[in-house]
């Protein structure tokens, strides 16, 4: 009742902001029967498919990132468990859409707000035998009318800042039961098991499994979706492209003011930019005209392949999604999130290509991942914009150090594969039969 209370309150007052953002960028405007009231039985029956019967695995992607993870993962446990009705929900507009495209619309909802009653209904409806939270999505509602149904519940991908660590143990006499009530945390490193042991999860039921994102890696340029859009970019041989992705407020200004000054004394330097929120692609496409360029959109403009891809022409994807693919397109990247206070944004899918990386200071939501890049020498940290374009000037004038940086950033990623194989596994003794089952937490 408490939590219940707090949500109504709190939703109560972001109502106003809500609306505007619905009104003015057509976000929150779907889903909002499952989010409110949760999962009615006719969904519930159509998400399970044709045997109602079958054991139900729910996961659960909060966002865009959480989605591409649970991709290898999916198909694995398909493979695994064919018997097993597989469910995804999301909380976003555009997890939700992407995980439609990738998993199907028959077997995707809106995740439920954590009120009681839209849990306790949507868990009634499915009835999962296990719910499968990826990174750190730890709702006191939903975990604790999970556990009282017997349906165990465990964090994949487990991710635990020092930050978020610290807020939950200031507040632990309201969060250390949800910690406690976890059957199991797959980890991504040792200092976020040592978080979840901080704040209440069991040591026995923590486990170090690895970064899905390494797995999750792209590995060759030599697909169809690399190279259809390095044909729609009309990308020549002799082109070195530039992509900044996922930026956020201010980091698109620096990549534009970087372009300007050394596109002239370097023709080849092509630049593509890839806005994290799609509410702000238009205010970035006014930016590109206003710095004196052509700003040519992905979801507007025409194909390139047949014309000129000039250096005044700035290629913006304002498209959900594609970025993964956009990163094979170029030969360096700056990943996003990084010249602010964000924390940064995944940098495994430039390193999987073999791109020369430079990232900005701020990469506390990946720090694990950052440390490795930058101790094996596959990747720059640029400290602000005159360093981010000494960067730039050194790759273009040294193809040779770029590329042995792009070799060291992929080597990385290989040798850190194995994430999800663990992480089935794990699943996997949930999964199987009581009699099987090593797993049943105490």
């Amino acid at each position: 009742m408490f939590a219940n209370a707090v949500y109504l309150i709190a939703l109560t007052a972001l109502s106003p902001w809500i609306l505007y953002r619905r009104v003015r960028h057509g976000r929150y405007r779907r889903g909002w029967r499952q989010k409110l009231l949760g999962l009615s039985p006719a969904e519930a029956r159509r998400l399970r498919g044709e045997t109602p019967t079958a054991d139900c695995l729910w996961l659960h992607a909060v966002s865009v990132g959480e989605v591409n993870l649970l991709g290898g993962l999916v198909k694995r446990l398909q493979t695994q468990f064919p018997q097993t009705s597989i469910v995804i929900s999301s909380s976003t507009d555009t997890g939700y859409d992407l995980a439609v495209q990738r998993f199907g619309a028959d077997r995707v909802f809106f995740c439920p707000l954590d009120f009681s009653w839209a849990v306790k209904r949507t868990l009634a409806t499915l009835q999962p035998k296990l719910l499968v939270l990826a990174e750190l999505e730890l709702w006191p509602n939903l975990i604790q009318t999970a556990r009282q149904r017997n349906t165990d519940v465990i964090v994949i991908n487990g991710r635990l800042s020092q930050r978020s660590a610290a807020g939950y143990q200031r507040f632990g006499w309201l969060t250390r039961s949800i910690f406690t009530s976890l059957s199991s945390v797959q980890c991504q490193d040792e200092s976020s098991a040592d978080r979840f042991v901080a704040c209440g999860t069991p040591r026995s039921r923590i486990a170090v499994s690895g970064s899905l994102k390494f797995d999750d890696a792209p590995q060759t340029r030599e697909c169809v979706e690399v190279q259809s859009r390095a044909r729609w970019a009309g990308v020549d041989p002799w082109h070195m492209v530039w992509v900044v992705g996922s930026t956020q407020e201010g980091e698109e200004k620096i990549a534009l003011d970087v372009y300007r000054r050394l596109r002239g004394r370097h023709p080849e330097l092509r630049l593509i930019l890839v806005p994290r929120h799609p509410e702000r692609f238009d205010r970035v496409a006014q930016l590109i005209d206003a710095e004196g360029l052509l700003a040519h959109r992905r979801s507007r403009d025409g194909s390139l392949e047949d014309l000129k891809w000039t250096a005044d022409r700035v290629l913006l994807i304002d498209t959900i999604g594609e970025l993964r693919h956009w990163w094979g397109v170029g030969q360096i990247a700056t990943v996003g999130g990084t010249f602010g206070d964000r924390g940064g944004q995944n940098m495994l899918e430039p390193a999987g290509y073999g791109n020369a990386i430079a990232f900005g200071p701020d990469t506390r939501n990946f720090t694990d991942i950052a440390e490795r890049l930058l101790d094996a020498g596959g990747a720059v940290r640029a400290a602000n914009a005159t360093e981010l374009e000494a960067f730039l000037e050194r790759c273009l004038t040294d193809i040779p150090a770029a590329d042995a940086l792009g070799r060291s950033a992929k080597q990385v990623v290989e040798q850190h594969r194995g994430a999800s194989e663990r992480t089935v596994d794990a699943i996997g003794q949930f999964l199987a039969p009581d009699d099987q089952s090593q797993r049943r937490a105490a």
